[in-house]
């Protein structure tokens, strides 16, 4: 990497933390991000003292500082009517669909059987509409595209086998319910590199000009635990399944203490971006160590010509 990191952690680090919610929480982090009606909005995972997560919505006029929260979770577990989500709602990425004019939250639902992708739908994130299950478990880690390819939806999502590494796959659907067409998108790599052994999507994929800019983690297992790191890559426009580059190294890792210390250690995990052409910023919300939500932001500009100077994958 070169000596000047990508992307800035803001300096009213961590912005977000459990005591800030108007109600108890053992923890706050991995939320989605979204610009709505002039405010940045974040869907929040919130993780009881049970142990069991919701999701909650903040508000803030800068993105930054002085967030309002509901009073309440905004969207809870409800395995009475949607049995999949008995032990809580984790981990948000959230799309704008223009053609359905709504907004589509790809969510893990925690199953008996293990964690699964879900998707719900909102226009104002007060209301939401549960569309259900959208794969099976072991799989998390999902988002859509904006958009159709070739009539068809899209969904970057990371499911995880019984044996081998886990991959970040792309599959596809012409009703956001059934889906198929399923590729492996970036796959995690072997041995001592940062992202060997599993990988999985951070924000949804945002589209530039010069292609789909993907940010995913990539874990590195040490003798004292995982580290969660973030890397980059650049998907084909209207071909999202073929990569164009991809980051040999990680671009952004744990290093404050909000990040090393807390109820997992070592991790950076992004669920949300917003970007903003005119000021040519891109805002990248984390979950710090599982406990805390924090702020790194970047040029958009250096992060495509980043990304454009890195490999293409080998054929």
């Amino acid at each position: 990497m070169s000596s000047e990191p990508l992307f800035a952690r803001f300096s009213g680090n961590p912005i977000i933390v459990a005591a800030d919610l108007p109600y108890p929480a053992n923890s706050v982090f991995n939320p989605a991000a979204a610009r709505v009606g002039g405010e940045t909005v974040l869907l929040l995972r919130v993780e009881d003292r049970r142990g069991i997560s919701h999701l909650t919505v903040a508000r803030s006029d800068d993105g930054r500082a002085n967030w309002r929260f509901d009073a309440g979770p905004s969207l809870r577990p409800a395995p009475d009517r949607h049995p999949e989500e008995v032990w809580g709602l984790e981990d948000p990425r959230v799309t704008w669909l223009p053609e359905r004019e709504e907004w589509l939250i790809a969510y893990t639902a925690y199953s008996k059987l293990g964690p699964l992708v879900s998707l719900a739908a909102t226009r104002d994130f007060r209301s939401f509409t549960r569309l259900g299950p959208a794969m099976p478990p072991e799989d998390k880690d999902a988002a859509l595209f904006p958009r159709r390819f070739s009539g068809r939806w899209a969904l970057i999502h990371r499911p995880s086998p019984l044996v081998g590494p886990s991959d970040i796959w792309v599959s596809f659907s012409p009703d956001l319910k059934h889906w198929g067409d399923h590729t492996v998108l970036l796959p995690a790599r072997a041995g001592a590199w940062w992202d060997a052994g599993k990988v999985g999507l951070g924000p949804p994929p945002l589209e530039t000009a010069q292609g789909w800019l993907v940010a995913y983690h990539g874990v590195h297992r040490t003798a004292s635990g995982s580290l969660y790191r973030v890397g980059l890559a650049l998907l084909d426009l209207e071909q999202p399944w073929v990569v164009l580059h991809r980051s040999d190294e990680w671009v952004f890792g744990p290093a404050e203490p909000y990040e090393r210390i807390g109820d997992v250690v070592g991790v950076v995990f992004p669920c949300g971006w917003i970007a903003d052409a005119e000021r040519d910023e891109l805002r990248l919300y984390y979950g710090a160590a599982d406990s805390t939500v924090a702020l790194a932001t970047a040029r958009l500009s250096e992060v495509i010509e980043y990304v454009l100077s890195c490999p293409r994958p080998a054929p």
